[in-house]
């Protein structure tokens, strides 16, 4: 066989054809194999979902994939823009509602400034305040850092997940990644290492921002993937933290605050045999009212559920609550 060249642009359909070919018949001596390119217009659900007869594996082929809407009778969404509840041991979406949809995070965006942070930090790191970190944008969730504060990674992170607060999420961008700018390019690289490549993020907290955007399906990949740290997950089932931190002259300042999730706080009751492990919220005008749960079923199955741009608060809980039932079916 004469091996020629072919041109980049030729479509997926194409690349995928001629990778089966070079497997089947040869070329030369040399072994071929398609690495995941986040550049690729397509996410993982796309290479999974399509109806080929013989077909590469994709790099999520372990995770729940699908690409149309699952309804259930049982669950009324209508005011949410999009829904999405995964069974994480049998990998199988149970409802899927708009799930390639690209809208406005909030502070889900903390999930992706998380597992950075918990990447390429330290859980003892010594953290200082600049002066970005005072936010003056009205309903800004906020901590109370000022500039020269200090406090340890594993402070702030507890100040950035249960609380939501913008002011820790800058700082934390600003020592990972020595600028915000810094930070919100790994943040973005990262995302596209796990898939998440119909995202993009422009800030590590979530404000309101051109260009800043996710789908409920790539909130799913970065979920799972931050569940996978210990911290992270310690850090959402918590109900209550207290800490001590200090401010430029080295003078103590308490660190206390609640969990903003309402079914972590008890302010609102889950399905009997549901266990909440936690989860993240987030609310701005522009994304309405979102969360991602991690749950357990009354067999210790777990779950993750997702839920994008609900009109209130009240009604956010109470679909999640309908999708969360589904568990014990």
């Amino acid at each position: 066989m004469k091996c020629t060249s072919r041109k980049r642009k030729r479509s997926m359909a194409l690349g995928l054809s001629l990778l089966l070919l070079f497997s089947l018949t040869g070329c030369g001596s040399k072994g071929y194999s398609m690495e995941y390119d986040g550049e690729y217009a397509a996410s993982a659900f796309r290479f999974e979902s399509g109806d080929h007869g013989s077909r590469a594996d994709a790099f999520a082929k372990d995770l729940c994939v699908g690409n149309e809407d699952v309804s259930v009778n049982s669950v009324n969404t209508s005011e949410s823009e999009a829904a999405l509840l995964c069974d994480l041991n049998n990998g199988e979406i149970i409802y899927a509602k708009n799930i390639h949809e690209q809208l406005n995070p909030a502070s889900l965006t903390k999930v992706l400034t998380a597992i950075v942070a918990l990447k390429y930090g330290n859980l003892d790191d010594m953290l200082t305040a600049t002066a970005n970190v005072e936010i003056k944008e009205s309903g800004a969730s906020l901590v109370g850092i000022k500039e020269g504060d200090t406090m340890t990674l594993s402070q702030a992170l507890h100040a950035l997940l249960m609380p939501s607060g913008n002011d820790a999420a800058v700082m934390i961008a600003e020592h990972i990644g020595g600028s915000e700018e810094g930070f919100v390019e790994m943040m973005n690289e990262e995302a596209k290492a796990l898939g998440a490549t119909n995202s993009h993020f422009m800030n590590p907290h979530g404000l309101t921002a051109e260009n800043h955007y996710v789908t409920a399906y790539d909130m799913y990949l970065i979920f799972q993937e931050a569940i996978k740290y210990n911290e992270f997950v310690q850090i959402i089932t918590a109900t209550e933290y207290t800490s001590v931190y200090h401010d430029r002259a080295g003078d103590p300042k308490e660190l206390s605050f609640g969990n903003s999730n309402q079914f972590i706080n008890g302010n609102h009751e889950t399905p009997d045999g549901v266990v909440v492990v936690g989860g993240k919220t987030g609310t701005t005008n522009a994304a309405g009212n979102c969360l991602i749960l991690l749950s357990k079923d009354s067999k210790g199955n777990p779950y993750i559920s997702v839920i994008l741009k609900c009109s209130q608060r009240d009604y956010l809980y109470d679909t999640m609550y309908d999708l969360m039932d589904m568990e014990n079916n």
